[in-house]
């Protein structure tokens, strides 16, 4: 009998004994998971912890630097821009609470006062001046410096007034200060990657690194190819976000991205591909979010390589695609067939311009005409997108019917950016995104022999009668004459047939039923200033 106790006693000790074992090791793995950013599973508590599952991980988080959607969607969150869009498209006041034209080419806007920069430092007057003088420095080359090179001047007339002399009437002057290009930095931030220039670093290195703005969330963790974590910025100026993270993740395949969204182990997945919107719809906890976007996907050929150089090989090739077979049988119809290169909701559209259209006998005809009645081979680059990826496989198979025979190459995101800057493609798949709503942003940084390569320009057109056109349309007051000029512009580009317009996408992305208030701006920007997880 007392054999039988001990035996008994013994038993309940050791399950007891594993019970506190079980604990502690439950507490071991909470604490190792929050020092990481949390689990997006788990939302217990007060904790608020977005988890973004992105295809791509963030070039730079220099908001004068980069040009991508995956670092502009992270810097949107960290940096404030002096204007902004609201969700129709409409100006509305950010760091400066008023603007008006004084005279044809002088701008002039009040800043709000009170604002610290994350690290702390004054934003006034001298900041914007110091921030729009980097943007235009040679030095720093700056891809968004097209946005800022009518600006002759810039004017501190007191700590929170500034005037922004122009060299010529740029009427969608402040359309581009909401450009996310035109986020403010801080001026400490600034002088730090300066010095950091004179020492062999690379434009914006420490900015990129050491991220200070205005904005509601800022850097917390960069942890290079996994994630970048954002936290509240507690000290923000108006009011707080709801969020107490946000955390950027990689997720490159598509599938895993989908099965995160339905463990819960991430919150939002983007891009959702659209051969997989049917199977989130019909998760219990979670749903499509879709936005109807001012962008543009297309084929672009480098016109300084044979035989891209002849606009009767672009035309042909232009005329061998089926936009309606990409459009339903890759993106589900989730867009519509673009006619040129800006969006029907873009100021400055014009509906009346006839595109190319699908004509397989007539591309055959003008490949003969161009001395290539038997085609050629040729390369075509995509990045890792698995949409591009299948449109890459599209044109293939579309091309081999008229003699072109395409070999598909997929490149790593950096990598690609960096290439098709550099000219050395033959054929690319890209999207630009006309973040200002105005034809300008759509056509001149794209197209204008100014802007080859990593401004926008991967085409390489150079075309002396367009350049004219868009100098002419960005410099007129008048909104009928500039009307006229892009209605030009359009025609013009659909003749010499730069690269393939295929469609207008939307925004799609898979969302965790429990986030309320997330926003994708037209211009694809994530706005997480109001987003809540239930």
């Amino acid at each position: 009998m007392l054999r039988k106790k001990r035996t008994y006693f013994a038993i309940v000790m050791m399950l007891v004994f594993g019970l506190i074992l079980s604990a502690c090791s439950s507490n071991n793995s909470s604490s190792s998971s929050d020092e990481k950013g949390g689990d997006a599973g788990s939302d217990s508590g007060s904790t608020q912890d977005l988890i973004i599952a992105q295809l791509s991980e963030a070039v730079s988080l220099d908001p004068h630097g980069s040009n991508d959607t995956s670092s502009s969607n992270v810097a949107y969150n960290i940096y404030e821009q002096l204007v902004y869009h609201d969700e129709n498209m409409e100006l509305a006041p950010g760091l400066a609470e008023s603007w008006e034209l004084i005279d044809d080419t002088t701008w002039e806007f009040k800043l709000r006062e009170g604002i610290k920069f994350h690290d702390g430092a004054d934003f006034n007057a001298e900041a914007v001046k110091k921030n729009f003088e980097r943007i235009l420095d040679p030095d720093v080359g700056s891809p968004r410096a097209f946005l800022y090179e009518m600006i002759d001047s810039i004017e501190v007339v007191d700590d929170y007034t500034v005037q922004f002399k122009l060299q010529y009437p740029f009427a969608p002057f402040p359309a581009h200060l909401a450009h996310n290009g035109g986020g403010i930095i801080s001026p400490n931030a600034i002088e730090k990657d300066y010095e950091g220039m004179k020492n062999g670093d690379e434009p914006g290195a420490y900015i990129s690194l050491n991220p200070s703005g205005t904005g509601w969330f800022k850097l917390d963790e960069w942890k290079s190819g996994e994630y970048i974590k954002l936290v509240r910025n507690e000290d923000y100026w108006g009011e707080k976000a709801k969020l107490d993270s946000v955390t950027f993740k990689v997720v490159s395949e598509s599938l895993t991205r989908v099965a995160e969204l339905e463990s819960g182990t991430s919150h939002v997945i983007d891009p959702l591909s659209p051969s997989d919107i049917s199977r989130v719809e019909s998760l219990a906890n979670a749903s499509v979010h879709k936005q109807p976007s001012l962008s543009l996907s297309y084929v672009g050929f480098n016109m300084e390589k044979e035989p891209f150089n002849d606009v009767r090989v672009r035309q042909a090739i232009s005329m061998a695609i089926d936009k309606t077979q990409i459009i339903d049988g890759i993106y589900e119809g989730t867009g519509v067939p673009a006619t040129g290169p800006i969006a029907p909701h873009v100021w400055g559209f014009d509906e009346s311009v006839e595109p190319l259209e699908y004509n397989v006998e007539e591309a055959k005809a003008l490949l003969a005409e161009a001395g290539y009645a038997d085609g050629f081979e040729t390369t075509l680059w995509t990045n890792d997108n698995p949409d591009r990826v299948k449109i890459a496989e599209y044109v293939q198979s579309a091309l081999s019917e008229i003699g072109i025979d395409v070999k598909i190459e997929i490149l790593e995101w950096g990598a690609y950016l960096e290439q098709t800057a550099a000219g050395q493609h033959d054929m690319f798949i890209l999207g630009w995104t006309t973040v200002t709503a105005d034809a300008d942003y759509g056509l001149y940084p794209v197209f204008h022999s100014e802007n080859v390569g990593d401004p926008g320009n991967r085409t390489f057109t150079k075309d002396a009668e367009l350049d004219k056109i868009l100098e002419q349309a960005r410099q007129e007051n008048d909104e009928a004459t500039r009307l006229d000029l892009y209605s030009q512009a359009q025609e013009k580009l659909v003749e010499i047939a730069p690269m393939i317009y295929l469609l207008h996408t939307d925004f799609i992305v898979g969302i965790d039923n429990k986030v309320k208030g997330f926003e994708i701006t037209p211009a694809g920007m994530f706005k997480l200033k109001d987003v809540t997880i239930e």
